[in-house]
């Protein structure tokens, strides 16, 4: 295995989320350093690792705050800092300290090193799947059946705005960017059915794309765990989707026949040789650390998802069709 092309990593999230970044780097031969808050400093996973406290237990002044976050990186001699998903990975204001600070930011959507997704985005280059027409998708599970009322997870403001959107919907977001580009306008609608506390549990949404192309969202957080994401195009559509999202994927594809379009056609299936999607984007990092580039930068598909996510929030707030900034 080559050497690591950077050495220490700032991980700025927590619980399972970082502990799957932190094997990643132990695979890598790089120093993974944890930065928790006060509730955190004595969890099982950061035991003989080396910890830095960004403050109290409350996210909002802990893993929200920008500036203690990247203070810790520079603190902790850490070039590089991986926010994993949630927290400040939908903070546009990150990637612009980080800038400032000579701190290399990548975002914990791996979903992009799935070759199945690949495949998809090389169809829609080369015009397998002819002109993209529109992608839908959702992303669901039990969420918000795992902390009792009243835990701070709860927080429908500062945790868990529109749902299951900053756990699991942000990451088809950004299947759907990668896929179709950029989204222009969006029209949400976020409701509590579930349970009578705590997050909302039912989150939907439209999407118009640049392009032209339409989208479809929904992610629902009190029901058995499931994903999917469908692309159509005017030649055919391809489909990926399980009950395991951390697993190399299969992928399913119907074609029209342009010689007989009356016949129904039997969709194909197509598997890939198994890969770790955490540690194709961890080396990916790496290699951008190492020549001092960004990764998540302005402008680009990171920082569009969290205008895309405000813009989710915006919506199902007012009811409206809110246009992407």
């Amino acid at each position: 295995m080559a050497p690591p092309l950077f050495h220490r990593i700032l991980i700025a999230n927590r619980g399972e989320v970082a502990v799957r970044v932190a094997r990643a780097c132990d695979s890598l031969g790089i120093v993974p350093v944890f930065a928790v808050s006060d509730a955190d400093r004595d969890a099982p996973y950061t035991q003989g690792r080396e910890v830095v406290v960004l403050g109290p237990g409350r996210a909002a002044q802990s893993y929200l705050d920008v500036e203690r976050v990247v203070q810790a990186a520079v603190q902790t001699r850490c070039s590089a800092l991986h926010p994993g998903w949630g927290f400040l990975s939908e903070n546009p204001l990150l990637a612009t300290a980080c800038a400032q600070h000579g701190v290399t930011l990548a975002v914990g959507f791996n979903w992009r090193f799935q070759p199945a997704l690949q495949e998809i985005r090389r169809m829609l280059e080369d015009g397998r799947l002819g002109r993209l027409l529109h992608i839908e998708g959702n992303f669901c599970g039990p969420s918000a059946y795992r902390f009792p009322r009243g835990h701070w997870r709860h927080d429908r403001d500062a945790e868990a705005p529109a749902g299951g959107m900053t756990g699991r919907g942000v990451h088809v977001v950004d299947a759907m960017l990668y896929l179709g580009g950029h989204v222009e306008t969006v029209h949400a609608q976020s409701r509590r059915l579930a349970q009578d506390f705590g997050m909302d549990d039912t989150t939907s949404m439209l999407f118009g794309f640049n392009s032209g192309a339409t989208g479809y969202l929904g992610t629902f957080i009190a029901t058995a765990e499931t994903w999917r994401l469908q692309v159509f195009g005017s030649r055919g559509w391809a489909e990926v989707g399980d009950v395991e999202h951390l697993t190399t994927w299969e992928l399913r594809t119907c074609f029209i026949d342009p010689q007989d379009i009356k016949k129904k056609q039997r969709p194909q299936l197509r598997t890939f040789p198994a890969v770790s999607t955490e540690r194709a984007e961890l080396e990916r990092f790496a290699e951008a650390a190492a020549a001092g580039e960004p990764v998540a930068r302005p402008g680009g598909d990171e920082v569009h998802n969290v205008a895309v996510f405000e813009a989710i929030v915006a919506s199902a707030a007012d009811h409206s069709t809110r246009r992407v900034l």
